[in-house]
């Protein structure tokens, strides 16, 4: 005898070996022995043989007719067997009742199940929505057919086109777009992104990584709303001073500068003028949610995305020839020993005089003018206008600052590798197109204008961070326990040392044009200046304000993501350069070198990071010649060969401050933390981009 069960939604068939009134025994056709229920068994037979029984009964059932099966079914519950009855004959055979057992099963749109080997017809209104969706489905299919086929020959549908870089970065597998790209894939053999480029889809490589830097971090576009500037306050007192601020040339969210008053007098106040939106934004207002949102300005070659509208940044930055809004820190020192005296904060209008820009004036304000009261230039014309005593003094006290920080950290700071400017040509509007002709030039890090201002930066940043501890008023803060390898920069609410700069504290408060950390730390300087002793109960954000530790999540993941993406941008125009230069060959330092894996090295004149292979044993610290291989714009990829060892291993320079560029495809991770504020002009916040 066999029989006919259902297991697993399965319909299965073999021959009874024993059975009981709860269970039997059975052999499948494969041989195996199974163990079935005897709820599960739906039919029991002598003949045919099971294997002939469901290839009829399969093939029969082909040609019932659903619809026609629909009609003659009961109106009530039924067994498949009745429908049988009901659509073949009061005599169906085993074979016409199997078939409609499986046609019954298959089409759950029309009966739906009821128990073993029972069915309820669906209501009419019910199939006529799933006939409607199978349609729609059939139809969905076609489509996708159509697209995959466009794919593979080289088009790309408009569709598809315009969900492309979610397909890439954050696809909905269920979308026909993306099954489109899938099965083109699958049929051209090729990788997605290689289908998609050779389709169109991909307009350059530039494009490419601009628009999914976008995709997930502006999905919105970058554009801003409708939202009118703040007036400028008019009660604030006239300072009498005159400032100068101190940038390289594409800068326009100017937001500090510097005066010097008293040269001569024994006593010499530096002046720290910091741009001052915080007089008129509010925490919560529409335009500090677009501020909080967007976190930071984002810099790269070529092109930026400010954090606040141009309108806001064109009434707030310091530009020359106006008196600006500002909150100013002045410090006192003995003119001679530069001993700190005693510090105070304003609000107040600074008369910014000039803006200098440090790309046109390096050459000019050099160690050797600011040491040298005698040094003279050839051409006289080139000190017109520089407040070449002002600079000379804050030089000398930038110099005194630096090495008492060294003292606090317990060693030098060494930063020997230049720093690189970048300038694409053509730019339009919107940015670049990715072709334009890109310029590289090499600036030393601790150059003379750098130093001033990064000291003056950090001179800034520690005191004010130190004045809202002392009256009790949180704020953002950066620390580092030590210079131990592998302790972090972190921030947080509290106001702890930060080992990398070698201060007893440090907020970030100097560039709130351009960075959201620093304009809510304004938000409490200014708290401060209002109200004193009181200026806790004051403040927009109290102690232990839970809104603050969320500021810091959301600020440090967007960071991070904005130097990636800058990281990204900078590799991808170096590689346009030496395309564009058609270099082939060049110096580079090994920077890592482990056995058995092929070393790192870093280019000597170029900002490029490059794995190395065909190499012999290298250690780190060695100069090598490589050649340049195949360059792949897209992967952000290039390969270099190694052709001779051209000095040994020296001493490699600190690095404490700097990750790591990496050299594999779209992955860089360079962030610039608070140990270059040093050295670098605006705090490490911008790197020279040429932005």
């Amino acid at each position: 005898m066999y029989a006919l069960f259902e297991e697993a939604g399965k319909l299965q068939s073999g021959r009874v070996l024993s059975d009981t009134e709860a269970s039997a025994q059975m052999e499948l056709a494969t041989g195996k022995r199974v163990k079935v229920k005897t709820a599960q068994i739906l039919l029991r037979f002598d003949k045919p043989q099971p294997a002939e029984l469901l290839q009829a009964a399969t093939a029969l059932a082909q040609t019932i007719e659903l619809e026609l099966a629909w009609e003659f079914a009961p109106p009530d519950e039924f067994s498949f067997a009745e429908l049988a009855f009901e659509y073949f004959n009061d005599k169906a055979t085993l074979i016409e009742q199997v078939a409609c057992l499986l046609k019954l099963s298959e089409a759950p749109h029309y009966f739906r199940r009821a128990g073993k080997g029972h069915f309820k017809k669906a209501p009419a209104d019910i199939i006529a929505q799933a006939l409607a969706a199978i349609e729609k489905k059939k139809q969905q299919q076609a489509q996708i057919e159509e697209w995959a086929q466009q794919l593979v020959d080289g088009q790309c549908p408009a569709a598809v086109q315009t969900q492309l870089y979610k397909i890439l970065f954050k696809p909905d597998k269920n979308a026909p777009e993306y099954k489109a790209v899938v099965m083109a894939a699958k049929q051209s053999q090729r990788p997605p992104l290689a289908l998609l480029q050779q389709a169109g889809a991909i307009q350059s490589a530039y494009d490419f990584h601009w628009q999914r830097f976008l995709f997930e971090h502006f999905p919105k576009g970058t554009g801003f709303p409708a939202l009118q500037a703040p007036a400028l306050p008019q009660d604030l007192p006239l300072a009498d001073v005159q400032a100068y601020s101190i940038d390289d040339s594409q800068t326009t969210e100017i937001d500090d500068a510097l005066s010097v008053q008293g040269l001569g007098s024994g006593t010499v106040v530096l002046g720290i003028h910091i741009a001052a939106p915080a007089l008129a934004l509010q925490p919560g207002d529409a335009i500090d949610q677009v501020a909080r949102q967007r976190l930071s300005t984002v810099y790269m070659p070529g092109h930026k995305i400010t954090m606040l509208p141009d309108s806001v940044v064109q009434t707030y930055t310091l530009d020359a020839g106006k008196a600006c809004p500002a909150l100013s820190l002045y410090v006192s020192f003995d003119e001679d020993s530069l001993q700190l005296q005693s510090s105070v904060t304003r609000l107040e209008q600074v008369p910014i005089i000039a803006n200098l820009r440090h790309d046109k004036l390096d050459h000019i304000v050099t160690e050797a003018w600011l040491s040298d009261a005698s040094f003279a230039h050839d051409d006289a014309s080139l000190d017109a206008g520089l407040p070449r005593a002002e600079l000379q003094f804050m030089h000398r006290l930038a110099r005194h600052l630096k090495s008492k920080r060294e003292l606090v950290r317990g060693k030098p700071e060494q930063f020997n590798r230049p720093d690189f400017n970048f300038r694409v040509d053509g730019v339009g509007d919107n940015g670049p197109r990715g072709d334009e002709p890109v310029h590289l030039s090499i600036r030393p890090r601790g150059a003379a204008l750098d130093l001033i201002v990064a000291e003056a930066m950090i001179l800034a940043n520690s005191t004010w961070g130190q004045w809202l501890a002392d009256l009790g008023v949180p704020g953002l803060y950066r620390s580092q326990a030590s210079l131990a390898p592998g302790i972090k920069v972190r921030m947080g609410t509290r106001a702890l040392p930060h080992a990398g700069i070698g201060v007893p504290c440090y907020a970030w408060s100097t560039s709130p044009l351009r960075r959201y950390t620093d304009l809510v730390n304004q938000w409490q300087l200014v708290a401060c200046v209002r109200n004193g002793a009181t200026a806790a109960l004051a403040a927009p954000f109290k102690p232990k304000d839970a809104s603050l530790m969320s500021i810091v999540s959301a600020f440090e993941d967007a960071y991070s993501a904005y130097n990636t993406n800058q990281g990204t941008m900078e590799r991808y125009w170096t590689l346009q350069y030496v395309l564009q230069h058609q270099i082939q060959e060049l110096d580079a330092t090994v920077i890592k070198a482990f056995p058995g894996e092929m070393p790192l090295v870093r280019a000597v004149n170029l900002p490029l990071v490059l794995t190395l292979q065909s190499a012999p044993a290298l250690e780190r610290g060695a100069l090598v010649s490589v050649r340049i291989g195949q360059i792949d714009s897209m992967a952000l990829d290039v390969s270099a060969h190694f052709l001779s060892l051209l000095d040994a291993p020296s001493a490699m320079e600190e690095d404490s401050g700097e990750q790591e560029l990496s050299a594999g495809p779209v992955t860089i991770a360079m962030e610039l933390d608070d140990a270059d504020d040093a050295n670098t002009s605006s705090e490490g916040a911008a790197p020279a981009t040429g932005n």
